[in-house]
Formats: structure tokens, sequence, C-alpha cells
């Protein structure tokens, strides 16, 4: 397409490009719903399997529901033999690296791998969800020269994780914060992962490729990298009393103060309040308050005049302290992510297929046009 005339929306900003019963995001006000239920309710008083039921389903389950939901998510977290191979074959990647691996090759092992109907692609969904966490775990003990630790079925998906992590339960405090975190990372409409996701499944491809693509794009710091980058910048201003030259420094020198803004939010990203708590909370309970004190003094102290401009604190920001304390290396943080997002993309790709149009936006061509094809032997 060539157009003096053509309305360019650079990044899709603001296009309107389908309709979803997923989530509701209003970024004027900080609101998050999924199908319905305000964020707030579901972090405080739900759990990640009850989450995962209500994406894919559409309504939150029956207690005899859920224990059936959830005996169905907890025996499938075992992977193939095969695939743990290839995690040893990638063991030197990056986490995402080897999860986007991982993920591709378990597609070979999926026996509805083409059936993209909605009933096998929520079968797929429940798969991927429950062994994304293996094969991060297998991958992080790998590399470090350990052998993955099987799943355990008497955990729930959150302490499961963190115990195949370690090789130990974690404590009841431990299992509830990650298992909050997963919640809050579920679903975010249609975000550049979950967009990445759905054109994936707009051409007919399988569920497992759509999640490798959401995969790829999350990996990205201006999308799942945030929190990583918040822990380095922490860790570099070291401790509190550090923080306010730290940080007008690396304004002043045209930097950014990572954790903060959010292509939808003009107020507080509405899942930042709960990891802001629980950041303080196990700062004091681990000896460690002063990763919560540098935090908190960007937040209060440095950043408070942007938010003028719209620019508030996002969930990323006090992610990256929580996975620290735990004792989580920063590299795993997007991992995290991603394992959370899982039943959000299978959700979109449900929506994808459902009524399904390829997803094909045009670009306004700005080149020279009708050259003439000079030969090789012409060209001086």
């Amino acid at each position: 397409m060539t157009s003096e005339k053509a309305d360019i929306k650079r990044g899709l900003k603001d296009v309107v490009f389908d309709t979803s019963e997923a989530s509701f995001v209003d970024g004027q006000a900080g609101k998050l719903l999924y199908r319905g239920y305000n964020i707030h309710d579901l972090a405080e008083r739900s759990t990640f399997e009850e989450i995962v039921y209500l994406l894919f389903y559409g309504e939150l389950p029956t207690q005899s529901q859920l224990d059936a939901f959830d005996a169905e998510l907890r025996a499938s977290r075992s992977i193939p033999d095969e695939v743990i191979e290839v995690i040893r074959v990638v063991a030197n990647s990056h986490p995402m690296d080897a999860l986007r691996t991982a993920v591709s090759a378990l597609a070979a092992f999926e026996p509805e791998v083409n059936d993209n109907s909605e009933a096998a692609t929520l079968r797929k969904g429940v798969r991927l969800t429950a062994q994304g966490p293996t094969i991060v775990a297998a991958h992080h003990r790998i590399r470090h020269g350990l052998e993955p630790v099987a799943p355990n079925p008497d955990l729930n998906h959150a302490g499961n994780f963190l115990y195949m992590l370690s090789g130990a339960a974690p404590d009841e405090e431990t299992q509830k914060l990650m298992d909050v975190d997963f919640i809050l990372h579920a679903e975010h409409s249609s975000n550049a992962s979950a967009f990445g996701a759905r054109v994936a499944a707009s051409t007919l491809s399988d569920l497992h490729s759509a999640v490798v693509t959401g995969i790829g794009v999350l990996k990205g710091p201006w999308h799942g990298g945030a929190a990583e980058e918040v822990m380095k910048m922490a860790m570099e201003i070291g401790q509190p009393e550090n923080a306010d030259e730290y940080a007008r420094n690396l304004l002043e020198g045209g930097g950014r103060v990572m954790g903060f803004g959010h292509r939808v939010y003009r107020a507080e990203d509405p899942r930042a309040r709960h990891l802001r708590e629980r950041s303080r909370d196990l700062g004091e309970k681990m000896g460690q308050p002063h990763w919560f004190q540098i935090l908190r003094y960007l937040e209060e102290q440095i950043m408070v005049p942007y938010r003028a401009k719209g620019i508030f604190v996002n969930v990323d920001f006090f992610a990256g302290s929580i996975y620290n304390l735990l004792g989580i290396p920063e590299d795993l943080f997007i991992s995290i992510f991603a394992l959370g997002r899982i039943p959000g993309w299978t959700l979109q790709c449900v929506e994808q297929y459902r009524d399904n149009i390829l997803i094909r936006p045009l670009l306004d061509y700005q080149g020279p046009m009708d050259l003439e094809y000079v030969p090789i032997e012409q060209r001086g």
C-alpha cells in the first residue's frame, strides 16, 4: 500500500482488532478484570488453578469441578525423557530459549497437536500449563550440574514449581506468594505476546506454535524483561541511601528507571499493589528490607513528578525483589512470567480459532518505485 493519506498507527497503538471475553483493561482507571472478576479479589481470594479454570471455561468452578481440574493439571506435569535430553543439549542457553525450544519439542509428542478444536486446544492448554514449570525447573537444575526433580503430585502448581527448582518443599507462605504471582500474570488482553500468539493461531497453526511465538515475543526487554532489569538496577544501587544520587544521575543522563510506565495504564498498574505489599513483607521476613526500601524510595521520591504524565509503577517493579528474595536467579524472572501467562495465551488462541480471520495488517511503502533493473555486468 502506498498513500500520502495513509492513517498510520505505529505499533498498532489504539487499534481495536477483535472482540474478547478474556480480560478487560481500563488503563485510565487502573482496572483489570479476568472474565469480569476484579484482579484484586482474585489475587487475595483465589488460586492459580481456579484462575486457569475461570479463563478456560468462563466461570468459577464448583469445588468438585476444581478438584477434578486440579487433578488433571497435576497428572499432566511430566515431560518425555526425549524433551529432557533436548534441554540438556541447550543447557547453556537463556532459560527463555530453553523454554521456547522445549515447548516446540513437546509438539512432537502431543497426540492432538494438529487438532485446533476448542476442546482439544483447552486440553493442550492444560498440559502446557502443567508442563511449563517442569521445563523451566529441569533446565535450571541441569545447567547447574544437577539432575531434574520429578514433579510432586502432593503440591499445588506454585508449590510444585518451587519444589522442582530447589528439591525442597516451600512453606505455605512462600507457596502462596508464588501462587499470587502466577495469578497476576495469567492474562492481560492483547499485549505483545498475546497478539503474537493470536497471529500464529490466525494462520491455523497449532497451539504449541502459538505458545512458542508468545514466549519469543515475551523475551524482549520491552515486554517481559523489566523485572530482571529492575533487580539489576536495585543491585547497582546497593543500599537505600544511594538511591537518590543513582536515580538522578540515571535520569539526567537520559536513562530510564525500569518498572515504570505501561503501554496501556495511565494510572498505577492494579497488579503492582499485591506485589508491593508482599515484597515488603518478604523482605522483612528474610532480614533483607533494603531491597524494598530502595524500590519504595524510587517510587515515592524520584518518580512522583512523572505521575502527571501517566507514568506509574507497573507489575514488574516489585516482582524482581520477590524472586530475588526467594533465591531465584535474575535470568529466570521472565520465564516465571511466561509460566503464568500460558493459560492466557491458550484462551487467546481459543478465541482466535473460534471465529478466525487471518491477521494481516498493511504497511505504507515509502521507497522508490519502478526502478530499472541493470544487469550485474553493467553496474559501476
